[in-house]
């Protein structure tokens, strides 16, 4: 335990929005300090912060200063500079234990995939694509419909498109024009699930309880915990998660994305080596939260098995649904609705969330349904 991060230390974070916020929190909470280092002037981050390093992401001069003022560095989001942060743990002090091998392996998509294939993951078909004969060749071997997607960048459904047939071949050479793409086989999968797993740097591994996804115009809307599968579903799943954790040497948390098909397979979808959306309901609903687990891990602790203390059903609040959303206040006084503290709600934009904790899933859903705010 001598190479532990005690509290009274600082906690670096590379990203401003409502992960690092919720991260924040957590630290807080044990005695941490906070920096933050985000181009954004009062980001939700800097909001609970002891120090605000104003600067864009890939400035290596802002990171060293933001490492200057920290004794240990992660990070919120996948798309920060893995380069810079390498040149800043060559020149610093400051513990970095998640690396930039794990950023780098998932911030590229073909890495990812390639990745998982290699150790063994379920995953779908798919093929590597930088012209137009490469799309019309991989098309013919994996077959419609399909999904091309950037290798870099794009989120909540951005940077990809659903191939259906030759028709759509041009739509799809138009996203090859902003470089490699990586071509996937379809799913026709039954249900979205998430697994959150975290590990420390001993080789600890525990995993968050399984959650059901739900997608509205490719932003996750609602997860249910736990999702509604078989026992041996959900164990095959936070398998799946913990192998992938023990192969990438994780150091923190990571949400696992999977399908799960109407004959009970399961096929790994997307990683995220940080705190998930799908993972807010941990806040209120187990005995420790993801936001929690990751602290401990960064900071060297032993990492405790999660209890579920019970069931619940997470929905986002996006710019659209921000105003209804928080005069629930007034009239559900058990459902724990959450404002990241931005200040421009945009359509789309992902605002806060409500975390509802329920003995009865289905009666919750209705009753989310009946405010007619998400529909």
């Amino acid at each position: 335990m001598s190479n532990v991060i005690k509290p009274g230390s600082t906690i670096g974070i590379i990203g401003g929005g409502q992960l690092g916020r919720m991260l924040a929190f957590s630290a807080k909470k044990k005695g941490y300090r906070i920096a933050v280092l985000d181009p954004t002037a009062d980001c939700p981050t800097a909001q609970v912060a002891d120090c605000h390093v104003q600067a864009a992401y890939d400035d290596v001069n802002a990171l060293k200063e933001l490492a200057d003022v920290s004794d240990v560095l992660t990070y919120e989001f996948e798309n920060v500079d893995a380069q810079a942060i390498h040149q800043v743990q060559k020149s610093s002090r400051t513990a970095i234990p998640q690396g930039t091998e794990l950023l780098l392996n998932t911030q590229n998509r073909l890495s990812e995939k390639d990745f998982l294939k290699k150790a063994g993951i379920p995953i779908a078909a798919y093929a590597k694509i930088n012209s137009e004969d490469d799309l019309k060749n991989a098309v013919e071997t994996i077959g419609y419909p399909c999904v091309l997607k950037t290798v870099q960048g794009g989120y909540d459904g951005k940077g990809q498109v659903v191939l259906h047939s030759a028709s759509d071949l041009a739509e799809g050479n138009r996203l090859c024009e902003h470089g490699t793409c990586v071509l996937e086989e379809w799913i026709a999968f039954e249900k979205e699930l998430s697994v959150m797993v975290a590990r420390n740097a001993s080789g600890n591994i525990v995993t968050l309880p399984v959650s059901e996804n739900i997608h509205q115009n490719n932003i996750l809307m609602t997860s249910i915990v736990p999702a509604r599968a078989s026992d041996d579903t959900l164990k095959k799943a936070q398998a799946i998660a913990e192998t992938i954790a023990e192969k990438m040497n994780l150091v923190g948390v990571m949400g696992v994305e999977l399908f799960l098909t109407e004959t009970g397979e399961l096929y790994v979808n997307e990683l995220a080596p940080r705190p998930h959306n799908s993972g807010h309901y941990s806040i209120e609903a187990c005995s420790h939260s993801q936001f929690d687990l990751h602290i401990k891990a960064i900071c060297g602790y032993p990492l405790p098995e999660v209890d579920l203390l019970k069931p619940a059903v997470m929905v986002n609040i996006l710019g659209e649904h921000l105003e209804s959303a928080l005069k629930l206040n007034e009239t559900e006084p058990t459902w724990h609705v959450h404002d990241y503290g931005k200040k421009e709600a945009k359509t789309g934009r992902k605002m806060g969330h409500i975390t509802i904790l329920t003995d009865n899933r289905e009666q919750t859903l209705k009753a989310i349904e009946e405010t007619k705010i998400w529909n």
